[in-house]
């Protein structure tokens, strides 16, 4: 398979990196796109031969020489590209969110529907084997008929920070994070349910980052953005991109060709997103789902909760278990901390039993070794896997489409009903 990448960015550096070492049987990297040639350089320099470059306007051309395109753009900027390859015929993997509005939604399931090419949209969550393990619990019946599940996501200040110092912050490029980050969420309450929401109510709020709760607290005279320089002061959400080599090369050098600033101030002007979400929705089985993302929390991990006819099945996580001062300062300590405060457990409690812990199986690499099970289904394809973790364009559009409907109804204050038969099950 020849693949071209379009949007090269840190997130594209997994799908390259694959096709260079384990993965380099299953194809080749053909092309690469993207605006900027400083990036272009750095991925050319990584790969270690030439390869054809072409700028987001001879994105057409581009696919005269691949088989397949792997998409890694800003999420508002998808659409754009699946639909083009799905017309030509190509086969395209593309990152979650599968795109940040109902509009391209409905364009993406119409490509995909008339093309004979196939989409995958990579939900690495699904692969983790922790997540996993909810999935064959619930399949197996283990607390019977699911009635509700409460899903609570926390984002520290190293990650759940990092969302507003980027493009992220942007909601016309994002969707906000309701679309952005929750939609690995929505996607795993649909595939552990083997269901879709059948109608969504939320509330939204920025309370903690942007300039307006800067002032309120007293933080003034904050800086446009951390500068890589001595001297940066102890205030921990600084970022000192000079600090770790990759954002330096991919970004920091990179910003004079188009002017975007990795490194924006969390509580400056221009933040158009929320930092913390409730959302209720009820799945077309019956069941009810309350989710909550805050992205100021002192701690990271998530706790997803099953009520059942039969039982109930929690499990909980931690993925990081304090936040240091300095993290974005100094790269290498959040990992440290990461490793050391990590945990993670799964408890099926019977009616009428005592609490059983399910062990979860873990493999080498990230996200518990989730991620080669992924890239395994991304380059060779399928497997005939009972979980059904290979996710097309229904259930990126599923997952989508509560996001929207979340910030639709916070906007509005109404209940939103998702009536599109694009938006049934998980598969």
């Amino acid at each position: 398979m020849r693949y071209a990448f379009v949007g090269l960015g840190h997130r594209a550096q997994m799908y390259v990196d694959a096709l260079l070492g384990v993965w380099s049987g299953t194809g080749e990297i053909a092309a690469l796109c993207d605006p900027n040639r400083t990036r272009l350089a750095y991925y050319l320099d990584r790969i270690g031969r030439d390869v054809p470059c072409f700028a987001p306007a001879e994105f057409g051309k581009m696919l005269e020489l691949a088989d397949a395109v792997i998409v890694t753009t800003v999420d508002a900027a998808h659409a754009r590209y699946v639909v083009a390859a799905l017309d030509a015929g190509k086969d395209v993997v593309v990152e979650k969110p599968l795109c940040t509005t109902a509009e391209d939604c409905a364009a993406i399931a119409d490509a995909a529907e008339r093309s004979t090419g196939r989409l995958v949209v990579t939900f690495n969550y699904r692969y983790s084997p922790r997540n996993s393990a909810v999935r064959k619990a619930l399949m197996d019946g283990a607390i019977g008929e699911v009635t509700s599940v409460h899903f609570e996501w926390a984002l520290d200040t190293i990650h759940g920070a990092d969302y507003f110092r980027r493009w992220h912050r942007d909601r016309e490029s994002s969707g906000g994070l309701l679309v952005h980050k929750a939609t690995h969420h929505f996607d795993l309450v649909n595939w552990w349910l083997d269901d879709a929401a059948a109608s969504v109510y939320a509330q939204t709020s920025l309370r903690f980052y942007g300039a307006d709760n800067a002032r309120a607290r007293g933080l003034t005279d904050r800086p446009a953005r951390a500068r890589h320089a001595p001297g940066l002061g102890t205030d921990p959400f600084l970022l000192d991109l000079s600090a770790d080599p990759r954002l330096k090369a991919l970004y920091l050098d990179a910003e004079h060709e188009d002017g975007y600033l990795r490194d924006q101030d969390v509580f400056g002007e221009g933040i158009t997103i929320d930092d913390n979400m409730a959302v209720l929705a009820r799945y077309e089985k019956g069941a009810l789902l309350t989710y909550s993302l805050n992205a100021h929390a002192p701690a990271e991990g998530y706790r997803a909760v099953f009520n059942g006819t039969a039982g109930r099945l929690e499990l909980h996580v931690v993925e990081r278990a304090w936040a240091p001062p300095h993290a974005a300062i100094d790269p290498t300590a959040s990992g440290k901390e990461h490793a050391a405060g990590a945990s993670e457990r799964l408890v099926l409690h019977r009616h009428w039993h005592e609490p059983e812990e399910i062990a979860i199986e873990r493999g080498a690499g990230a996200h518990g070794g989730g991620d080669a099970l992924l890239l395994d289904d991304v380059f060779r394809g399928p497997s005939d896997d009972p979980l059904a973790r290979q996710a097309g364009y229904r259930a990126g559009v599923a997952s989508v489409m509560i996001g929207v409907s979340a910030g639709l109804s916070a906007a509005t204050g109404a209940p939103v009903a998702l009536t599109d038969g694009g938006t049934r099950r998980a598969g």
